[in-house]
């Protein structure tokens, strides 16, 4: 059994947070103590005052840190960025609204998830033990989502889209290095560039609650990602 806990990066990418981000910030701080946890936050571009409100909470504390970029690059980008700045063992991307509390963690090592087998664990919204608490018509993108993806791309996930995510290190860095895609749809080259490199992957169950003010936009990015398919498809 592995407890990731004892070298730990989390990275958690946010853009115009302002509304949630000090109630997110303390719960991460009081979670983080007494552990070897870093907290990597990349600030993708915000314009309210998400910067600001990070730099007064930070302050002295030695375990956040901030990377804040000039101008929006998407998701899939501000993960790479912290990704290939973190320093630990192992590294966790999550969302700041924390619709997978970050003491999920906790809970696959209690469970004794995490191995010496496998090198990358998804968080999976679609696993048969996970407690989902979200609009039925959010469940119902999802799936379709999900069935095109697996339909097109050959891709045998569940769940490619939920942020929480685990990874080894030098996996981790490896799979972000090679990205192209910077939006949401980042998540699914992960996948591909892992299932070229046969590196396998573990879904595993999550305890996950939708939280109203989401950047994704369902028809919209729903779109997007769509067209990524294509391009992923023709691409790998």
């Amino acid at each position: 059994m592995i407890k990731v806990t004892n070298s730990l990066s989390i990275v958690i990418p946010l853009f115009n947070e302002e509304k949630r981000l000090n109630k997110s910030l303390i719960k991460i701080n009081k979670f983080i103590k007494n552990k070897n946890i870093k907290i990597i936050l990349i600030n993708d571009g915000s314009f309210d005052k998400s910067e600001k409100i990070i730099k007064k909470f930070i302050n002295n504390k030695k375990k956040f840190s901030v990377i804040n970029l000039k101008k929006n690059i998407g998701k899939g980008g501000a993960l790479k960025t912290g990704v290939m700045k973190a320093k630990s063992k192992w590294i966790l991307t999550m969302d700041l609204d924390l619709s997978v509390p970050i003491s999920q963690i906790l809970i696959w090592h209690k469970k004794k998830y995490v191995t010496d087998k496998f090198l990358i664990y998804f968080g999976s919204r679609n696993h048969d033990e996970s407690i989902i608490r979200s609009k039925i018509y959010r469940r119902i993108f999802g799936k379709i989502l999900s069935f095109f993806i697996n339909f097109i791309l050959n891709i045998k996930i569940q769940d490619t889209q939920c942020g929480f995510k685990l990874y080894k290190s030098n996996i981790g860095k490896l799979l972000f290095s090679k990205i192209t895609r910077n939006g949401y749809e980042h998540d699914i080259e992960i996948t591909m560039i892992a299932r070229n490199k046969k590196i396998l992957i573990k879904e595993l169950p999550i305890t996950w609650i939708h939280k109203e003010g989401s950047k994704v936009n369902i028809l919209i990015d729903s779109i997007k990602v769509f067209l990524s398919i294509i391009i992923l498809k023709i691409r790998y």
